[in-house]
């Protein structure tokens, strides 16, 4: 090891201190709801501030945004210490992740001093507008129309599995503005207030009576073009930069799935399975494939270190949420019918909190680009090989 790269290691460790007394500080005690789930509290947004007053916000955002300007490392390492305290899940990461560098390349200097302080402080909440019916994965075929009158664009239209939006206060969308077949050429990315009159927000209560997705109706409402970020029908590109990064080094590092893990750890010793043969091989399998992740995830962190995000950022999205599917799946094998005892004086702490997760489980296979899309992109832009024929 060189003398930098030894000044390097001693510099994140000191970081991961840092952050690990803060954390043990902070955390508050006995954790806060999911924020997906639709119970967006005040302590939420509390919770929000009292990281962006000690600058842990947005670590990635530049310094003269408000940021830390920290390494993916640096990132890293914080993200794997935020986990490992059990912090509260973040609550406005479509504002941090998408919306604000977003704004910080295509926004002018009004739009930065009126959106990126606000995300920061967690005073505005976003949401994301590309998925629609008859266009989730396929978003060049999405059909929400943009007229534009004067100075404004005229939206009509309906997104749906918009996460968050019945809370949001701001929306990062894509519409269309080119005619109906002009597929992604015609698409423009734009910011809509959320209070604009012609927005109808109506929740989907799932099975599990949960609220965190939403439909968002647009009838006849103006959004200025000024809110438009890059060109009009040059939309597609802004948000395929965009989903990149989102896709990148993974929602989770790999300390969220050895917690997962130690928590099937403690179903299987208060079952009494400590010895069952089969339990032991699918919980070493299920190990090496979040150590294989972490090393993943340290390659993903280097190419991106040397200024490299493209195409092959899909295989982190696809590779931990196939695993995440799978570690759920073990957990409620061992579970079985134990699973369903959540009003019982039999039930095992943690067992509804783990049947919630496992049904969630199935979402990442869907969301941020189905794994079906994934496995396109990685075929085709990655390996090379022919284009799947096109209908």
């Amino acid at each position: 090891m060189t003398t930098g790269q030894q000044q390097e290691s001693r510099a994140l460790a000191e970081w991961r201190a840092e952050i690990r007394a803060w954390l043990e500080a902070n955390v508050p005690e006995g954790g806060l709801p999911d924020p997906e789930a639709g119970a967006i509290l005040e302590e939420h947004r509390a919770w929000e501030r009292t990281l962006f007053e000690a600058g842990y916000a947005a670590l990635h955002w530049p310094v003269e945004y408000g940021g830390k300007g920290a390494d993916l490392d640096a990132r890293i390492v914080f993200q794997e210490e935020y986990e490992r305290a059990g912090a509260p899940l973040r609550m406005n990461l479509g504002g941090l992740m998408l919306a604000g560098p977003t704004i910080m390349k295509y926004g002018t200097l009004e739009q930065k001093e009126f959106w990126l302080p606000a995300i920061l402080r967690c005073d505005h909440l976003w949401c994301q507008g590309f998925s629609e019916p008859g266009a989730g994965s396929d978003l060049a075929g999405l059909r929400t129309s943009a007229v534009v009158d004067g100075e404004d664009l005229v939206v009509n239209g309906q997104k749906i599995w918009t996460s968050g939006g019945l809370h949001a206060d701001w929306m990062f969308a894509m519409v269309r503005t080119g005619d109906p077949q002009s597929g992604h050429r015609g698409i423009t990315y734009v910011m809509i207030d959320m209070r604009t009159p012609g927005i109808d927000v109506r929740p989907i209560t799932q099975i599990n009576r949960q609220t965190g997705f939403c439909e968002v109706f647009f009838t006849d409402v103006r959004v200025p073009l000024a809110n438009v970020m890059g060109e009009l029908d040059g939309g597609w590109q802004v948000a395929m930069e965009a989903l990149a990064h989102e896709r990148g080094a993974g929602r989770r590092t790999y300390v969220t799935f050895l917690n997962d893990l130690a928590q099937i750890r403690r179903f299987v010793t208060a079952l009494g399975q400590e010895d069952d043969t089969a339990v032991r091989e699918d919980l070493g399998r299920l190990l090496t494939a979040v150590t294989v992740y972490r090393h993943h995830v340290g390659r993903t962190v280097a190419d991106a270190m040397r200024g490299h995000v493209g195409p092959e950022a899909s295989y982190n999205k696809l590779y931990w949420s196939e695993m995440n599917a799978q570690i759920h799946e073990v957990g409620m094998r061992v579970l079985a019918g134990r699973a369903e005892l959540q009003d019982d004086e039999k039930s095992l702490p943690g067992a509804e909190k783990w049947q919630d997760a496992y049904w969630f489980s199935r979402a990442p296979r869907i969301f941020a680009g189905t794994n079906q899309i994934q496995k396109n992109i990685i075929s085709e832009r990655v390996l090379g090989l022919p284009k799947e024929p096109r209908r």
